[in-house]
């Protein structure tokens, strides 16, 4: 009975190594079968996006936030609105204001000129010396360059900033890395000129009424330094 028992433990014993046997064989078998796959968690976790769509460009015949003199005279498209102001639409400076709103106005019509300074008459430029006082500049500057004194509008009011720098030297300390909204501007004086900051670029006049273009403003609003 006992020699019964233990034939039937030693056929239980050698199954179980049979069926051992063929498991390790068939894992074997699918590991290698499945070595040369690709993997599948070689793609990045989270979302993906796609960065080549086009950057949503404005339509001309929406309507928009019209401006003229400063007065704002409705939503029109950009061609009324341009004929509002009497100019062409190219000129008028496009753009999203303080609250998110698309707006169309002259180039710093919302900002009227600030008359000259009442306090002094203003320093006409003189040519630059070797002892003459100049701010920090990031290019070479000739000798012969003349230089003036340099003033900011704020507050209502006309603030000295520098004594005897260059015109490029006072547009830098002005402007340099300030943004303007469209339709808004920020005025500063160079000896009898009169500079204004609109979007993009600096603007100078020497009758306090006519502007035209000094520099055009860089990426993050850097102003280069004018020769």
């Amino acid at each position: 009975m006992a020699m019964q028992t233990d034939k039937r433990w030693l056929w239980l014993a050698g199954g179980a190594v049979a069926a051992l046997a063929i498991g390790v064989a068939l894992a074997v078998s699918l590991s290698s079968g499945h070595k040369n796959d690709k993997p599948m968690n070689d793609q990045p976790t989270g979302l993906t996006f796609n960065v080549s769509d086009p950057k949503p460009t404005f339509d001309p015949k929406k309507p928009l936030r019209c401006y003229v003199n400063g007065a704002y005279v409705g939503d029109l498209t950009l061609a009324d609105c341009a004929k509002k102001n009497g100019v062409a639409a190219q000129a008028l400076d496009v753009g999203q204001d303080d609250a998110g709103n698309m707006t169309a106005a002259p180039t710093g019509s919302l900002t009227p000129v600030p008359g000259a300074p009442a306090s002094a008459t203003p320093q006409e430029p003189q040519p630059q010396t070797n002892g003459g006082e100049v701010v920090p500049q990031t290019g070479p500057v000739p000798a012969s360059a003349p230089v003036a004194a340099c003033l900011r509008y704020n507050s209502n009011s006309w603030n000295r900033l520098a004594d005897n720098i260059t015109l490029g030297q006072c547009a830098v300390l002005l402007y340099d890395g300030r943004c303007v909204s469209p339709g808004q501007a920020s005025y500063g004086r160079w000896g009898g000129k009169t500079l204004r900051l609109v979007p993009h670029r600096v603007e100078q006049s020497d009758d306090n009424t006519n502007f035209r273009p000094l520099v055009d403003q860089g990426q993050g609003c850097s102003v280069p330094m004018v020769r």
